[in-house]
């Protein structure tokens, strides 16, 4: 059973359907010593108002699954939530929702347990991670009082930790897919960037098991490894 009811304000107002879904969701899964290749993912892109993560708002999610080795294609969420009062910003030029998409979309409450429920027990996998982790917190809690307790693992940090002569330095995510190769159709749309951070992890994936880091903790653990010596450096 989740955790719930843990805001400090003003509760949502969920129906009992809602409220029930809530309680069902799944807990998620403890990490273990699993094969990469046994392992379930979820890869996630959030497209938001802005970039102020205390004030923006999650406008649209798209996420993958990666499984059995491979993305699964029958597999694939995406939706772009409701927000009253929304209207054209900078950051509409770089993802190209219009207020009227927005004004038409599902219900926050509705949208992030159909997107619960589709993770599942799942970690996450997100290109720079720490942005959609609280972002998809900060939409959690507002709209179902529910406590996000998922893993989310940073692909942007997996990367130069399994290729450490990548010249790629800041590039982002369109540095990588350079660097590897990979065909882009689109960019800052929710799921075709999921996709594409999901092909990159594909390979990174491949890599960690080449390496010998072929379970979750023993990747993350050398990822902390990392994470230290870089402060020690600073």
């Amino acid at each position: 059973m989740n955790t719930f009811n843990w805001l400090t304000g003003r509760r949502p107002a969920l129906s009992q359907t809602q409220l029930q879904r809530r309680e069902n969701l799944a807990t998620p899964a403890a990490l273990d010593e699993q094969p990469l290749q046994q392992q379930r993912f979820v890869v996630l892109d959030l497209e938001t108002s802005g970039l102020n993560m205390r004030r923006d708002l999650v406008l649209s999610i798209g996420a993958v699954v990666i499984e059995h080795g491979g993305i699964d294609l029958s597999q694939q969420f995406e939706c772009t939530l409701q927000r009253e009062g929304h209207q054209a910003n900078p950051s509409t030029l770089i993802h190209g929702i219009a207020p009227s998409e927005i004004a038409e979309g599902e219900a926050p409450a509705e949208a992030l347990l159909a997107f619960m429920e589709f993770v599942g027990d799942s970690p996450l996998l997100a290109f720079h991670a720490e942005f959609d982790q609280r972002m998809l917190a900060r939409a959690l809690k507002q709209s179902l009082g529910l406590r996000l307790q998922h893993t989310f693992i940073d692909v942007a940090e997996i990367a130069p930790l399994l290729c450490p002569k990548a010249t790629v330095g800041n590039a982002g995510l369109d540095g990588w897919t350079q660097h590897f190769g990979l065909q882009v159709q689109q960019r800052h749309h929710a799921s075709a960037d999921a996709l594409v951070t999901a092909e990159l992890a594909l390979i990174l994936l491949s890599k960690a098991r080449q390496q010998g880091l072929d379970s979750l903790p023993t990747l993350l653990q050398q990822l902390n490894s990392r994470r230290r010596q870089l402060a020690h450096s600073i």
